[in-house]
Order: structure tokens, then sequence, then C-alpha cells
């Protein structure tokens, strides 16, 4: 352990928020003609994509005055009031939920973002990352171009707004053919609605009808809530522009291979949506199916950690024979983590949030299923907890792989140093986190559990098989040979 913290990783250091990946952003735009309603409906739509985003939240509407926005910090509700949403009148909308990966988290970073133009103004909404934001955005502030953030949202939107000259669909072309990473975009330009999904499909957007008109969604589960039906998912590399004359669709950039993040699958993902016409609980319950077959116990029980857990642990119990249990409590009245001044506060913040159900799995040996290990922060605590509780032994399984390295497409991984499955080996994890076993589900079994091939998925935070080539900056690759 000792050698570890000289080679800059503490496993334990930090509290619960700090071993899982943090989600990426959402986005959410409307084209119905519902000018009284369509502020609250895009309210909604944000709220059942809370999960992908909780430090600020953003709507903009466009109606015969221009574009009118508000955004904030916090959460959905705590952004939006009946005051706020009747301000925001219009017969087009967009929204956005966001996580912090590039820019600081401040209110002048939060979305949807707004550019001035010649012709007037465009919003836009982005989920996703750019690896060249930098070499756009010099480009354009040698070209004149001041920005107001440090996101690399805004460099797509000064690129739009540059090209805006040659007319819509050409500037969207000559614009998107200029970003590398990935983004699923949402904007709002003049009388249309526009979505736009990177050429690997790498971040989710869907396309619904609702009441005459059209919605764009980072998942589906936000089309349900608006009531809306689910029309089909955007393409990767395509642009569609809907409009009174109904939704029309082009192509920025030739066919790549699709990519699309296995951690939407294993995480991030509502388990109520269907990402690429794949429904993310089945994945998560056949990949703890999976899972007992690849490494399975001698147990008395199974349970989840909550909620993320809860599918792979019933696909591990019902494939294993083992009787499935609940043996930990959610505090559901959490709301986001607080701030945690020293170690022994942050460690107490872990049973804030969870608590064991002692009478359920005293004199048990208890098969915990969970999603992922980043840190082992969390994974040790709880262990400890069901220890103390009077489990006779735990045994821990991952319904991901080892996550290994950086990811440059929206999810903050931060340095493969702070990656536990990048320093340590799987008997060496189990031995940290003080379980009386570790199991993984291989990387095989993960792209099985999606149902779909291998080339159809971006799988480099675990193997390191980027869909495109990143920049190998010392920050992210540490221990790159």
């Amino acid at each position: 352990m000792n050698n570890m913290r000289k080679m800059g990783f503490d496993p334990f250091e930090g509290g619960l928020e700090d071993d899982k990946l943090k989600e990426e952003c959402g986005v959410i735009g409307l084209y119905i003609n519902d000018p009284e309603r369509i502020a609250y409906m895009a309210c909604y739509g944000l709220i059942a994509l809370q999960h992908r985003g909780q430090e600020s939240a953003g709507i903009a509407v466009k109606n015969e005055h221009g574009v009118k926005y508000y955004k904030d910090m916090g959460l959905v509700q705590e952004v939006f009031n009946d005051e706020k949403l009747n301000q925001l009148k219009g017969n087009m909308a967009i929204g956005h939920v966001r996580y912090s990966t590039t820019g600081d988290s401040h209110v002048s970073n939060a979305q949807p973002l707004v550019v001035q133009y010649r012709g007037g103004a465009i919003a836009l909404a982005h989920n996703g990352n750019l690896v060249n934001a930098n070499v756009i955005r010099d480009e354009l502030e040698d070209g004149g171009a001041i920005f107001q953030t440090s996101i690399d949202s805004e460099a797509i939107a000064a690129l739009i707004a540059k090209n805006y000259k040659d007319g819509l669909e050409l500037s969207l072309i000559r614009s998107l053919k200029k970003l590398k990473g990935s983004f699923a975009l949402v904007i709002l330009s003049e009388d249309k609605l526009i979505g736009v999904r990177d050429a690997y499909g790498l971040r989710p957007l869907c396309l619904g009808r609702l009441d005459g008109g059209y919605v764009l969604a980072s998942e589906t589960c936000a089309l349900d809530v608006l009531g809306a039906t689910f029309e089909r998912d955007i393409e990767p590399g395509e642009i569609v522009i809907i409009d009174e004359t109904g939704v029309n669709s082009l192509k920025f950039t030739e066919p790549q291979r699709k990519a699309v993040c296995s951690f939407e699958y294993v995480y991030f993902a509502r388990p109520d949506s269907n990402i690429d016409g794949v429904n993310v609980y089945l994945t998560r319950k056949n990949a703890g199916r999976i899972l007992a077959q690849e490494h399975p116990a001698e147990a008395d029980m199974v349970m989840a950690v909550p909620d993320s857990g809860i599918a792979g642990a019933i696909g591990f119990s019902e494939e294993s024979g083992i009787p499935m249990g609940i043996g930990l409590i959610k505090n559901k009245y959490m709301g986001r983590t607080f701030i945690q001044p020293d170690q022994k506060l942050r460690e107490l913040s872990v049973g804030l949030k969870l608590n064991v159900l002692k009478e359920n799995v005293v004199g048990k040996r208890v098969v915990l299923v969970d999603d992922s290990i980043v840190r082992g922060t969390t994974s040790k605590k709880i262990v400890e907890m069901l220890l103390k509780a009077g489990a006779k032994e735990v045994h821990m399984r991952i319904t991901s792989p080892p996550v290994c390295h950086s990811c440059y497409f929206g999810i903050d991984t931060g340095t493969q140093s702070q990656l536990i499955g990048s320093v340590l080996s799987v008997e060496e994890i189990n031995q940290s986190i003080g379980s009386n076993s570790l199991g993984y589900i291989s990387n095989k079994g993960l792209v099985e559990s999606i149902g779909c091939s291998k080339n159809q998925l971006c799988t480099a935070c675990f193997d390191g098989d980027y869909p495109m080539d990143v920049p190998k900056s010392a920050n992210k690759f540490l221990f790159e040979k």
C-alpha cells in the first residue's frame, strides 16, 4: 500500500462520490406549437435526465423576439419554478443538465449557450467532449472571436455562427467536419430545431413525436415522461433539421466505425431507457447472469449496491440460484454530496447514503453486486459495514471489467493514476477492499451482455481501444509505456 501512495495513488482518499465515474450531460429539444407549456415540458424532460448531470441546468426558447434563456447552478427543480418557466415562451426549446468534464463548475459554463451573430442568435446544448477544442478555439480567437466561457461547447457554437453566412446546412456541415471527439447536440436556429450526433455515435440521441411536433433527447426515458412516441435513434454522423415541413436528414461525414459508449449500458443511462435499440435494464441483468457464470460463489444471499447494481444482482441471482435479498438501504433524500472537510467525515458520509439491513445479513455469506469500482473507497467501506453488521463472508462481483484507462469523450475518469484498476491486480484490489473474493465480468462478457459486436462499442476505459486518436497528454497518460 505504501508503494501505491508513492506512485501518487491513494485508493482510500476521498468519499463516496470519488468512487463512481461522473455522468456526462443530458440534452433535450422540443419543436411543438405550445408556447405556454413548452418550457414546462423541457423542464420535465430534464428532470428525467437529471441522473446525467447535477451541477447546473438551463432552458432556452425561440420565439418571434429571438432567443430567451435561463440557467443556473443546481438541480433542475432548484433552478426552475413557475415564475422562471412562465417567462420562457416559444414554439421551440432546448434544455441541458450538466456535469463538468471540460471547464469549471460555474454558472458561466452552464448551458444552453447562446451566441449572437450578424443574422441573429443560435442556442446550443452539448453532451460530450471534444479532443481538439483548443485547436478550434485558437483558430477562432486568431480570427477575432471572443469567448465568454471555458468549455469546449462554446467553440462549436462560435464555429457555426462564423460559418452561418454560407447558409444553415453548409454551415453545419463545414463546422461539424472540424470537430473531433464526442457530441450529441441540440441547436435552436431561426425557425429550426437541429439535432446532431457525432460520427462514431459515442453519445446517444433519439427522436420522438409528440402532439404533431417532435422531441430530441439523450435518452428514451425523457420521451416516456413527456408521453412522446419513440421514432428512432439519430444515426452516427447525422444531422436532423426539424421545422414546419417535418424532419429532414443529412450526413456531415462518411460512415465511421460505430462506437457507442459501453458505460451508458453499465451505469450512466437510466435502466428504463433504450440506447440504439438496446434496453439498458436487460443489458445489466444479462451482465449479472454472465458474471455468475464467469465468477460463481458459494453464498447464502445475493444483494446489490443500490441503485445501479440492482439489475445485475437480479441476473446473478437467477443464474446462480442463490436467493436475492435486500442488504443495503439507500437514503433517497440525501441529494448531492456536501463538503466533507476531513477524511473521517468523508468516511461517515458513506453511511449517510447507505445503511446495512443487519437482520438480513447477519451470519450469511453474501454476494455483493455493483456496476464498477473506480477508486475502491465505497467498496471498502461497504464491505466493512457488512462485516461489522455480522455478515460471515462478502464476495464482491462487478458487472463491468476493471476501469484501467482514461476517457476523452465526456466521462470524468481523471488520470490513470487515480484508477485502482490501472494500478492494482484484481487480487490486490480484493485485498485492499477487504472482500473474501472479487470477480469482474470479462470484456467479452460485457460485450455479450449488451448484445452487439465489439466494433460497435467504445470500450476504451476498459481495454484502451480508442475509436479515434486521442491527445496523449501527461495528465491523462501517467502510465504510458
